[in-house]
């Protein structure tokens, strides 16, 4: 088991989860916006889309990992699990967003998130086409882009009334689920829809405040848990636990909004008899 409280450590991770975000812009921009791109479908009861970018990009990733991390485990959506003797392994979302990928949308991006036994301890969300990466862990808290380098810090927002609320889809989840989103939503200033993962990084850029989601995978969530709590959010699950390992995820700008948010979903959950 490697020390990661290590500086050096810690610096050489990050180099790696650089080259990593670097790898995946270069292999997956040819493909935005390009002609003739064809998307296979992994859902037969629905449309979940997957590029040949998609499986590029996870693909060069992981040649990396092989070479410069050989010990770690690997978690990624296109190709699945490696098993690593390190304690620490990699979760990738080569593109997170995929639809919006084939429609053209900014709003996608390559996820990479560092977990030890307690979670993820760095994070990136990176939007190539912007060229904005939003990056978390180890003392960093910084997104860098084309108007140049800036500190990550969520904003101060306490009562759902003052905040602005996103999730990815209208329907959330369940039934049951989308009642709950929806008790908050009646509550909260504005809601928006369709950031895909963008929206985490508008949140830890103190642009939004509440980012409220379900059916959720590990390589969905583990890598804005990273940036979120690196600028001084929080992310949990809808029961106030951890949320890495993916499905229900409640991410707030601060420790007052987040606590009002998951009373307004838990009783919500209550009144449509999920919760006891």
């Amino acid at each position: 088991m490697q020390d990661i409280e290590n500086i050096e450590l810690q610096n050489e991770l990050w180099l790696v989860a650089e080259a990593l975000a670097d790898a995946a812009r270069e292999v997956i921009m040819p493909y935005f916006r390009s002609s003739g791109l064809d998307a296979e479908n992994k859902d037969q009861d629905g449309f979940d889309p997957v590029t040949i970018a998609d499986k590029a990009a996870e693909k060069v990733m992981r040649e990396i990992l092989a070479e410069r991390r050989p010990d770690d485990a690997i978690l990624g959506e296109e190709f699945g699990n490696r098993d690593g003797t390190s304690g620490l392994t990699w979760v990738l979302d080569p593109i997170d967003g995929t639809r919006g990928f084939i429609s053209g949308t900014p709003t996608w991006g390559v996820l990479i998130a560092l977990n030890d036994e307690s979670g993820p301890r760095l994070g990136i969300i990176d939007q190539p086409y912007i060229g904005e990466r939003f990056c978390g862990g180890f003392g960093r808290a910084e997104l860098v882009g084309p108007h140049g380098t800036k500190v990550l810090v969520a904003r101060g927002t306490r009562n759902i009334s003052d905040a602005t609320l996103f999730s990815t889809f209208p329907e959330v989840g369940t039934a049951q689920e989308r009642k709950a989103f929806e008790a908050v939503s009646k509550q909260a200033r504005l809601t928006r829809f369709g950031c895909d993962c963008y929206a985490y990084g508008l949140l830890a850029a103190g642009q939004i405040d509440l980012v409220i989601e379900a059916s959720l995978n590990a390589y969905d969530i583990a890598g804005p848990i990273g940036v979120i709590e690196a600028a001084g959010g929080i992310v949990t699950n809808w029961d106030g636990g951890k949320a890495h390992e993916g499905g229900r995820a409640l991410a707030a700008a601060t420790p007052e909004l987040h606590a009002e948010a998951l009373s307004v979903l838990q009783l919500a959950l209550r009144e449509a008899g999920e919760l006891g």
